[in-house]
């Protein structure tokens, strides 16, 4: 399945440099992947003097953390803090705390993982998987996929505590590092909100257009742009209600829940449209949720293609092809394409009208269109 509809605006990721900046933003995915490997091989070597019997849970850890990303919350997070520290601060001192992001990223995967039922994430057995398949290769008793699923509980569990151990070795003075707790305590209970309204959509009668956005907001918008944002401006000491009123915050939380709802939508025509190969996971695997692109195709679809629609998700495998060309046909994917687009430009005008030296504001209007239109 092609994702051939929208290849001509969704180049790949790739991070954003300002040209003024002594660290510069190229070199952070870099710095985030050697302190989150320093760190997960040092607390697993630890846990397993402990106990060689947790072998599995610690591989399926390390795996979830170090198996690979985008890492696009720390960038988010550096460029908050950026902008408040200014070019010349040296990044050493907060990067645990950029990294940590990538802790609280991967308890919430692989919990969103047992809850949708994924074998896959970035081409990988997922961690219920893995665990359920050291189960079976263990020869252990009972049943393997409660065991997976178990562990993998567990696994989320694990990272959401080491990204808090993370967190705290930033360098930074203790009331910037309160503020930035605000803000990460916030983008935890907003993406656990997000998260049961997900759940909550799967058995839900009735889904509205509205509340598939509020989900959008809560579950990614608010971790994954936003309060990366405002936490990184916390680290470098801009906290509490002062700056969140001011010009700085306020064009944060409008730029943040564009670009973090054009990320959940381009989601949605990924998972239909999206090329198995880059994404990582199946095409299809979402289709038990009530997307906006499926809310959108039913809300335009003719009685005909109603009625396919109804049957084609109704099946027991269903076929994903002929969904994708009747989804197609209703003009929902297109629409979904322009509410991208117009995102991207709401996030664009919320940084022409934000106190930014021009190197943050030229990274960050680059890093939504990234995030918007990427392949995976």
């Amino acid at each position: 399945m092609a994702n051939d509809t929208f290849s001509a605006t969704a180049p790949s990721f790739t991070p954003t440099a300002g040209p003024g900046s002594v660290d510069h933003a190229a070199d952070l995915h870099h710095r985030v992947e050697q302190a989150l490997s320093d760190f997960v091989l040092t607390e697993t070597a630890a846990l397993l003097d402990v106990d060689h019997a947790l072998e599995p849970l610690l591989a399926a850890a390390r795996d979830a953390v170090l198996g690979g990303g985008k890492r696009i919350r720390p960038l988010f997070a550096y460029w908050g803090w950026r902008s408040v520290a200014g070019p010349a601060a040296p990044v050493q001192p907060v990067l645990p705390a950029l990294a940590a992001l990538e802790l609280l990223h991967a308890f919430a995967l692989v919990h969103d993982d047992v809850m949708d039922r994924s074998a896959t994430r970035r081409g990988r057995p997922t961690a219920h998987r893995a665990l359920a398949a050291a189960h079976a290769g263990q020869r252990l008793r009972g049943d393997a996929e409660r065991f997976g699923d178990s562990g993998a509980i567990l696994v989320g569990d694990l990272c959401l505590v080491w990204a808090d151990r993370l967190m705290s070795r930033a360098k930074v003075p203790a009331p910037a590092l309160a503020g930035a707790r605000a803000a990460y305590d916030r983008m935890r209970v907003e993406a656990i909100a997000g998260q049961f309204l997900d759940v909550l959509g799967d058995h839900a009668r009735a889904w509205s257009p509205e509340r598939a956005l509020r989900t959008a907001r809560l579950k990614t918008a608010g971790y994954t742009a936003t309060w990366p944002l405002h936490y990184g401006a916390a680290l470098a000491g801009a906290t509490g209600a002062a700056f969140a009123r001011g010009p700085l915050g306020r064009a944060y939380t409008r730029y943040g829940l564009a670009v973090g709802e054009a990320f959940q939508l381009r989601d949605d025509l990924l998972g239909l449209y999206g090329e198995p190969a880059v994404t990582g996971k199946p095409v299809g695997d979402d289709l038990g949720k009530p997307t906006m692109l499926l809310l959108l195709a039913r809300a335009r679809a003719t009685a005909a293609q109603h009625a396919e629609l109804d049957k084609l998700l109704a099946a027991e495998h269903p076929d994903v092809s002929r969904l994708a060309e009747v989804v197609r046909a209703t003009g929902a994917a297109r629409r979904l394409s322009d509410m991208i687009t117009e995102r991207v430009a709401d996030a664009q005008s919320a940084l022409a009208d934000a106190p930014l030296d021009e190197p943050v504001r030229a990274a960050l209007g680059e890093l939504a269109a990234a995030v918007a239109w990427r392949a995976a």
